[in-house]
């Protein structure tokens, strides 16, 4: 016979205060610390709490919170330097979608004002040891009844370690190994009946005998109760005619009788089942009588309840935690003791009071009694009678001594406070910097101030990785509009917008579907800011010295706007997008979405007109056809030189030729002179 509605929600409810019952009988002591050292630390009055407050009575009982110092000092590097997330494709590589991703989950942290429950987690975690924050989906607009588009909304959990309790078994320090997690709220008992028109007297007697007590006279505890169930999923995958695959579950089939006629009439062919584990979280809120509501399933397939710790370790098989203050509190008690009692001492009169016999100031008393206040120039004394009836004057009998320091008392002040300095740590190597060192140097004294927060901020990290690995799992259920438009930040704090799944044509020119969440499946990483404001500075410092070594004309110029974009100051943040819109434009930094469409669009804007182009084609068209002319005319001209050189070439070989031949005759003269009688004339002999 199968479970009814109401039968279901009891057996439920009988599992949930069992194991409710089994959290407080493990955890109440240790939790009772954590909330102890959160009072110790915040509240007047606290410190004197339990015997000290009974052995003090009516006695001065001072406080000199050193330890709310040292805690607010943690919190304000927290706040200076926060931690980021940031959504890692699986593979290592560039994804843009991740970076959607990144921009999504920035702008639901705006409108959730998420910082203010990161903030009381890190604080409360400091103090006590424990804080908590959850994340919910919520309606856009809930005045819209046409609007069904939910957010992500970051919501505060105070008083983390009295109202946050996970599965026992749950090893993790993230907790993504849980299988239930209890969050309680108290309300009144008027309050409860109006809300849920339930009365606690009508609960059943075996809610009265739980380990713990969920109504008293004064408030009745309620507790939302988030479940983990998972199932195994049959799978039927069927490969279409084009060869691709299309998976449906068995509950697709039992919906749709149809589905598969129309698959075996398209001409699919089914391939083997897979079996896949799914993962839901089921909420119910339950008081200790019954289950008050049934929200069925949660978007996500994590339990959206985030814890931080900022200590902890498991001893004798129970988790512990503890902040900063735990091991300071023994300390911070004796040396308000001390002070107490000092103050005690102080108070105590440092005159030496005479001590004098009644009948010496019998008439004098108020003379005596204002002359602290009137400061006479002399006081009146009474003569003593002797025994013998005659009178003597006398003096003072004695006088009180002004109460001493005990040399004890001195010498263990000055152990407990090197005792709080070593427990909380001490910031006097900070205060006592001076302008004149290096940047090196304030950074390495910060950084051993820091070296004692960083277990902090490191656990706190953890749990700002869990939350965006929540995140993420919500936003693929519920961020699937197809055309939807959302708010997108910048790591800058730039406001841009997506659009969610957006048809797009891919390069093989196939349609698909951009910044598709469903499909988005990254590793998460909680990026730590820098530990203090000298760290920050290193960068600015860093690029500066760059830019002093660099000799391109080009890298000095990327280096300066780099500089301009990383220095803090009264009205830098109006400046940055035009240094960061100068650094898109050189190809330096990756643009948005938005930025990548604003330079298309006025790229588009740019091009001329058709009568430009007309225009500016006829002037190439000339300016061709003059370079043309230009190249023929020095194409003749170099001809008609060849034809020149030929010419010279060739009478250059003709006169060697004639005056070769005139030699030759001259040669054949000389010879044929030669050879005839010689004639003289006049005495001379005849030429040759």
């Amino acid at each position: 016979m199968a479970e009814t509605k109401t039968e279901r929600l009891a057996r439920v409810h009988q599992e949930a205060l069992a194991q409710f019952d089994e959290i407080q009988s493990a955890l109440q002591d240790e939790r009772r610390q954590c909330l102890e050292d959160r009072r110790f630390t915040a509240i007047a009055g606290a410190q004197w709490e339990g015997p000290l407050q009974r052995q003090f009575e009516n006695k001065p009982r001072l406080e000199v919170n050193k330890v709310a110092i040292a805690v607010k000092r943690i919190v304000s590097e927290y706040r200076a330097n926060r931690i980021t997330v940031d959504f890692v494709a699986k593979d290592g590589a560039e994804d843009r979608l991740a970076d959607v991703c990144d921009g999504l989950y920035r702008a639901d942290e705006d409108d959730s004002v998420a910082d203010e429950a990161y903030d009381n987690a890190f604080e409360e975690a400091v103090m006590g040891g424990i804080g908590a924050w959850r994340l919910r989906s919520v309606l856009e607009d809930e005045l819209d009844p046409e609007n069904d588009q939910q957010r992500i909304r970051i919501e505060p959990i105070f008083d983390a370690d009295t109202s946050v309790f996970f599965d026992l078994q749950a090893k993790r320090q993230d907790k993504s190994d849980a299988r239930f997690c209890f969050v309680i709220s108290s309300m009144t008992v008027q309050a409860y009946r109006d809300e849920y028109g339930d009365d606690p007297t009508s609960w059943p007697k075996e809610v009265q005998e739980t380990y713990f007590d969920w109504c008293s006279p004064a408030v009745v505890y309620v507790a939302e109760y988030y479940r983990v169930e998972e199932r195994t999923e049959v799978q039927r995958v069927f490969r279409l005619l084009d060869g691709s695959e299309q998976v449906y579950t068995r509950e697709d089939f039992d919906a749709d009788e149809t589905l598969e006629q129309m698959l075996a009439s398209t001409g699919a062919t089914e391939l083997p089942q897979r079996r896949r584990k799914k993962r839901r979280v089921h909420k119910y809120v339950m008081s200790g009588g019954s289950v008050l509501e049934d929200h069925g399933y949660i978007a996500g397939p994590n339990i959206p309840v985030i814890i931080a710790f900022a200590e902890r370790r498991f001893i004798d098989n129970i988790e512990r935690a503890n902040g900063h203050v735990r091991l300071a509190k023994d300390a911070q008690r004796i040396a308000n003791m001390q002070r107490s009692k000092l103050a005690e001492i102080s108070a105590l009169s440092s005159v030496e009071k005479p001590i004098l016999m009644p009948e010496q100031v019998a008439g004098h008393q108020q003379m005596w009694t204002n002359d602290n206040l009137v400061n006479y120039p002399f006081m009146l004394l009474n003569p003593v009678t002797q025994a013998d009836g005659s009178t003597n004057p006398m003096g003072p009998v004695g006088y009180t001594k002004p109460a001493q320091v005990p040399p004890a008392m001195a010498a263990l002040l000055q152990v407990t406070e090197q005792d709080m300095q070593d427990t909380l740590g001490s910031p006097q190597a900070a205060d006592k910097l001076v302008s004149n060192i290096s940047g090196k140097t304030v950074e390495a004294i910060q950084t051993r101030l820091d070296a004692q927060n960083f277990v902090y901020t490191s656990n706190f990290a953890k749990a700002m990785k869990r939350c965006g690995e929540v995140w993420l799992g919500m936003a693929r259920e519920i961020y699937v509009e197809e055309g939807r438009k959302m708010k997108s930040v910048g790591p800058d704090g730039e406001v841009s917008s997506v659009e969610l799944q957006r048809p797009i044509i891919a390069e093989a020119g196939t349609m698909e579907l951009e910044n598709d969440l469903s499909r988005a499946s990254f590793d998460v990483k909680a990026e730590v800011g820098p530990s203090t404001q000298s760290k920050r500075d290193a960068t600015v410092r860093t690029i500066a010295g760059a830019l002093a070594a660099s000799t391109d004309p080009q890298v000095k110029g990327v280096l300066e706007l780099m500089l301009a974009m990383n220095i803090e100051g009264e009205g830098m943040a109006d400046v940055r997008p035009f240094f960061r819109k100068k650094l898109v434009t050189m190809g330096v930094l990756e643009p948005t979405q938005e930025e990548a469409q604003q330079m298309a669009a006025a790229a588009q804007q740019q091009q001329p007109d058709p009568q430009t182009l007309y225009l500016q084609s006829a002037a190439a068209e000339m300016q061709a056809r003059a370079t043309k002319a230009q190249a023929d005319t020095a194409l003749a001209i170099a001809k008609s030189e060849e034809t020149k050189a030929k010419t010279v070439e060739t009478l250059a070989n003709v006169n060697i030729s004639a005056q070769s031949q005139a030699i030759k005759t001259a040669e054949a003269i000389a010879r044929a002179t030669s050879a005839r009688p010689q004639t003289p004339a006049s005495g001379q002999p005849m030429p040759e």
